[in-house]
């Protein structure tokens, strides 16, 4: 139990030194497609997480939206979704920094979800 203590912390701490070129080196979180445009998902975003992680950055990438999202105590990226436009839609990709580690806060993975259909 101590070590989990003193482990978590750590954890906390190294995350929070990535940048956006290494949490896209991640896998997915989520990859998904959405009937929403890409400026319409990433207001959505921008409404969800406006209480619990600030303003995002939101920028033009490839044929649509890349929206950074920072950490929730700290400086530095969270999460990065990167969000093209397809005929219908979009599609949705989510790269966490803390991806593996599982007691991480659930509000980005959340506003994802919600923001998917609607």
């Amino acid at each position: 139990m101590k070590w989990g203590l003193w482990l978590l912390p750590m954890a906390l701490t190294m995350s929070g030194c990535a940048n956006v070129s290494e949490i896209n080196e991640s896998l997915p979180t989520m990859n998904v497609i959405s009937g929403k445009k890409p400026h319409e998902y990433a207001q959505c975003l921008s409404e969800k997480l406006a209480k619990s992680r600030g303003a995002l950055q939101i920028e033009p990438h490839k044929d649509g939206l890349r929206v950074i999202v920072p950490l929730k105590y700290s400086s530095g990226p969270s999460a990065v979704f990167d969000i093209d436009e397809r005929s219908g839609g979009s599609s949705i990709k989510l790269h966490e920094s803390m991806s593996n580690v599982p007691v991480r806060p659930m509000d980005v993975q959340n506003a994802a979800n919600e923001c998917i259909s609607g």
